[in-house]
């Protein structure tokens, strides 16, 4: 699959191992001036990924596509709210473009998680790099499982979401069609972003809401806060609950949600 071409002048490298792709592109754009952006980094292995809080990505070489994109958003920090939300519904486009008749097996976990059949298929992680007020340079990563599913939830601890990979239903998918078909989809939700903010992606998110109108746990820092029925997020890509006293709002932090079962 060809790039689109708002994507031609688009920097891609790829390393055997690195620390991490997001570090990597945190530490050139602070360093550099005038950044040539958007640059895509991508590893083969990472020896020290991480997702949200600094928690470990695991990841055998080979069974993951490991990739941060760095781009500049014409908006300050305090104007990017649920841009995670937002990327989310770019990778899900992505993936629904590969496999047009499984996409009903997908769905979004707030505040940043992509499911396939209900298991955590891929991550992402923005961080910012460089801002004014006027434009924020950020570091979008996004680790996304290919294989390997059941040594990866070997790996894993009882309390974590349990994995999936794509190969369930694309045995056969190559790792540079999945980057390509992801890379395209971000393109096309950081223009329309730039301009509009969450608002456009709003429905599809709460379209996709793998917990809607479910009952919820709500943990932060592993600890049980709040239980109440999922309904969606509001315009600032909170989530909202909804306790039977009313609606509680939360922002990401480090919240969690799980499925509440009897």
């Amino acid at each position: 699959m060809l790039l689109s071409s708002s994507l031609q002048k688009l920097t891609i490298e790829v390393v055997d191992e690195t620390g991490s792709t997001n570090a990597d592109l945190i530490a050139r754009l602070k360093a550099m001036d005038k950044p040539r952006l958007p640059i895509v980094r991508v590893a083969y292995r990472q020896t020290a990924g991480h997702g949200r809080h600094g928690r470990p990505w695991i990841a055998a070489p080979g069974n993951a596509l490991l990739f941060s994109f760095a781009c500049e958003i014409l908006r300050s920090p305090a104007e990017l709210a649920g841009l995670s939300l937002a990327v989310s519904t770019a990778v899900l486009a992505g993936l629904r473009a590969l496999m047009p008749t499984d996409m009903h097996r997908l769905a979004l976990k707030w505040p940043n998680d992509v499911l396939l059949d209900g298991a955590k298929l891929a991550g992402i992680l923005i961080e910012m790099a460089r801002s004014s007020h006027t434009s924020s340079s950020v570091v979008i990563g996004i680790g996304f499982n290919l294989e390997g599913e059941e040594a990866l939830a070997a790996q894993l601890s009882a309390q974590a979401n349990p994995p999936a990979a794509l190969a369930r239903v694309l045995p056969q998918v190559a790792m540079t069609d999945v980057l390509a078909h992801l890379l395209n989809a971000l393109a096309a939700m950081l223009e329309r972003f730039s301009e509009h903010g969450l608002a456009p992606f709003l429905q599809a998110w709460n379209d996709n809401h793998a917990y809607a109108g479910k009952k919820v746990l709500v943990l932060e820092s592993g600890r049980e806060i709040l239980t109440g029925i999922a309904t969606g997020v509001d315009a600032y890509g909170r989530l909202l609950i909804d306790t039977g006293n009313g609606i509680q709002t939360l922002a990401s932090g480090d919240v969690s949600l799980r499925v509440h079962i009897l």
